[in-house]
């Protein structure tokens, strides 16, 4: 009997409470009504159907781990495992969500003034209102200590100048979270879209997360009010740790990838016939398929334990940067090696592997590249900041 989940094999559900299997269940029927049948078609034409956003509003998965303000309030697993059927269908459409609820209403939920939650968060739980975080620059991004995108005080006003880049959302996004080197540090501040000197450009020709919006955000003279300025950051510690929030999204999300890849390739192997037998009976194909669940389920049995370290308080950046270097270098892993058991047929977009191991080549480098999570586990180990 052919299992209908490789997480099946490990009994990855039984681990969950009942609110957390039925949140998973509303986002994988959402994803599978709504996303998967058009997504390759997004894919091939490089865009992302912003009309989604509050039909993602509606079913709550904005924001949706965090408290008030129309978030739904719901446990870091919850949220991961939200995450994971989201990237299931494509990374692109789990780093929608991730961007706008955990960097850009993060951002604001946790550093804004209570006059910025109010005037941004509902309009972002609903998908009414879309947000970007403006952090990357072109010639900083491992790096983001040294960015070069300045905030001169001008009387009450600030004055802004820089470019970012790679910013997912950022040239469909009514707000953005831009940080910003002043005389006192790092600060972030809110640009809404029409900001005189404030302009966006979407970065085309991408091979890798063709259904997501990447964007270049232009400030040029940007001419803000000090109440624009997220009154609660107040160094390069404030846009880190939003990036852990997105970071955690990720872990999960990348289970997802791999898990669509590995349902795929076993249905295929089951129904490929060469040699007057399905390649599924082969030693050589059950092979690639046992060892790639071992990884999935061992990578689903990391997010889990994560999350649940997160809902205890108790979660340590370098845990993060475990979960996601482990779980999206598996999952990448996963999809090639999937795209192999397809043979020729996994070249097209009739199949998803090859779309998510091209998705999975960003999500490998962006929140943190591998070689910076390796770092910083080292240090962990060491004491020893090795990219210092």
């Amino acid at each position: 009997m052919t299992m209908t989940d490789p997480l099946e094999l490990l009994d990855i559900a039984g681990l969950l409470n009942d609110e957390e299997r039925q949140i998973q269940e509303t986002v994988a029927r959402f994803v599978a009504d709504r996303v998967r049948p058009y997504v390759a078609e997004w894919f091939e034409a490089g865009t992302f159907p912003r009309e989604l956003a509050p039909e993602l509003g509606k079913l709550g998965v904005l924001g949706m781990h965090l408290d008030g303000y129309g978030c739904a309030g719901t446990s870091a697993v919850a949220y991961g495992l939200a995450c994971l059927e989201l990237e299931a269908g494509d990374s692109g459409l789990r780093s929608f969500v991730s961007v706008q609820g955990s960097l850009a209403m993060f951002s604001i939920f946790k550093y804004g003034s209570e006059e910025q939650k109010l005037q941004w968060l509902p309009r972002m739980a609903a998908g009414e209102a879309i947000g970007c975080f403006g952090l990357t620059e072109p010639d900083f991004g491992s790096d983001p200590a040294n960015m070069r995108t300045r905030a001169v005080r001008d009387g009450d006003d600030w004055i802004l100048t820089g470019t970012k880049m790679w910013i997912t959302n950022g040239s469909i996004a009514d707000v953005a979270t831009v940080w910003a080197r002043t005389e006192d540090g790092i600060r972030g501040f809110l640009v809404p879209r029409g900001t005189p000197g404030f302009t966006t450009r979407t970065i085309k020709q991408k091979l890798s997360l063709r259904a997501s919006i990447t964007g270049e955000l232009i400030l040029d003279g940007v001419r803000l009010p000090d109440s624009a300025r997220l009154p609660g950051a107040h160094s390069l510690g404030a846009p880190l740790s939003c990036l852990n929030e997105a970071r955690f999204g990720i872990i999960f999300g990348a289970v997802g990838a791999g898990r669509d890849c590995l349902r795929t390739a076993i249905d295929y192997a089951n129904t490929r016939v060469q040699f007057d037998r399905p390649i599924a009976a082969f030693q050589l194909t059950q092979q690639k398929l046992a060892d790639m669940a071992v990884d999935l389920n061992t990578s689903a049995l990391l997010a889990l334990h994560l999350g649940r370290l997160k809902d205890a308080g108790t979660i340590k950046p370098h845990q993060v940067s475990v979960g996601k270097l482990n779980n999206v270098r598996k999952a990448l892993s996963i999809a090639r090696t999937c795209r192999t058991v397809l043979g020729g047929s996994g070249i097209t977009l009739e199949y998803s592997p090859l779309r998510h191991a091209n998705n999975l080549e960003s999500v490998l480098t962006y929140e943190g590249t591998s070689e910076i999570h390796t770092l910083v586990i080292g240090q962990a180990l060491t004491g020893h900041a090795a990219y210092r």
